[in-house]
């Protein structure tokens, strides 16, 4: 199968399951093109079945804001047309899915009938999307493509709520590569960092207002009052400078790191003791999913579709958002020596039913389904 995936190429939730879900098919023989505008970060596989082409977004005094949409959307119909491409699957609603359907209208004044899938992620549905001045092009856009999937059903469902969505959408969870994420042995990174055998709390986000990142470093400071614990924060966004002087303010600073972005995110879990996930808002919880199947629990809110991967009482807990005092007391829980190899067992069990090898099929069925029903149209 050719397929042509479309997909932001940052660190954030959509863009890194997007290229992991690229690189699974083309391990499995697929031929799969990456068309966005800059090489997405986890794409760094070498293989004859991987190809990346960059959207040139040109630069006219006439334009105050470069034409994104346009540019892709070109792109879209050049690389479909001469890589004779069987479908295209496009990861958040905006502004792919709208320019994934005109490229299909192009494609059809040039004979090309292609199907478009199109991914649902969370805040292209809950945050973005919500907005009255996108919404209009979402719900047209979400309705014109030949397959809609979401991450979680939480997700689904809010869909439905927020849009006039015709479409069935089907739920196919995000995934985990458990020969990447796995925990290490790395001692010596954690003698390191704590030298005193302290217990090591971390969280990783992109520092947004969404994740709550003062709920975590408050967290965190009453946990440091009960045991020696230390914090480690891997992420950037425009919350670090504030969270960096509430650390001062909370006079934390010696046991907190801020590590900035990482590839190997993975290291850094495989030391942790507990991952916290204070979100307001969260369509799936892949980071949460990647600390599990580093053998990490979880401490996390009940929001959104969290709580369809974090099992409250056995892989970590669950609390209504802002229960900082709540999740100081289930963090203090789950790390007691007693407890913690139970949850961390645990974690990695529950990780395990998230394994590419279980999921990917399950897109690879979808894309045969629309890709019939399309045939059977013609």
């Amino acid at each position: 199968m050719r397929i042509g995936i479309v997909c932001y190429p940052t660190f954030g939730g959509s863009g890194v399951v997007a290229t992991e879900l690229g690189k699974a098919l083309a391990l499995k023989g697929h031929k799969v093109h990456f068309i966005t505008y800059s090489q997405p970060a986890r794409l760094h596989l070498f293989s004859e079945n991987l190809f990346y082409h960059e959207v040139f977004i040109p630069a006219y005094p006439l334009f105050q804001y470069p034409p994104y949409e346009l540019a892709l959307a070109s792109k879209m119909v050049d690389i479909a047309r001469f890589e004779k491409l069987d479908l295209l699957h496009v990861h958040y609603a905006i502004p792919h899915a709208s320019a994934a359907f005109m490229a299909k209208q192009i494609l059809k004044t040039k004979g090309i009938n292609i199907p478009v899938i199109t991914t649902l992620h969370g805040t292209d549905i809950t945050l973005v999307g919500k907005d009255a001045s996108f919404e209009p092009v979402v719900t047209f856009s979400i309705n014109q493509s030949d397959g809609v999937t979401a991450v979680s059903d939480s997700l689904r469902v809010e869909t439905y709520d927020y849009f006039d969505i015709e479409k069935d959408i089907e739920v196919i969870p995000n995934f985990i590569n458990l020969e990447k994420f796995k925990r290490q042995r790395k001692e010596h990174f954690r003698m390191a960092i704590a030298s005193s055998n302290e217990k090591l709390l971390v969280h990783t986000s992109n520092f947004r207002a969404v994740k709550r990142v003062e709920d975590v470093i408050r967290i965190f400071a009453k946990v440091r009052q009960q045991i020696p614990s230390k914090l480690l924060l891997v992420g950037d966004g425009p919350d670090r400078p504030k969270m960096e002087k509430l650390c001062r303010e909370l006079q934390i600073c010696q046991d907190v790191r801020f590590l900035g972005k990482l590839d190997a995110v993975e290291e850094v879990l495989s030391i942790a003791d507990l991952f916290l996930m204070p979100s307001e808002k969260e369509s799936f919880g892949l980071a949460a999913l990647e600390a599990m199947a580093c053998e990490v629990p979880v401490v996390s809110t009940n929001a959104g579709g969290i709580p369809e991967l974090n099992v409250d009482g056995e892989t970590g807990f669950t609390s209504p958002v802002g229960a900082i005092d709540e999740m100081v007391e289930k963090a203090l829980y789950i790390l007691d020596d007693e407890n913690l190899p139970r949850f961390k067992a645990n974690a990695l069990r529950r990780a395990k039913d998230f394994d590419v090898d279980k999921i990917v099929p399950l897109y690879e069925d979808f894309y045969q389904k629309i890709i019939n029903t399309q045939l059977a149209l013609l």
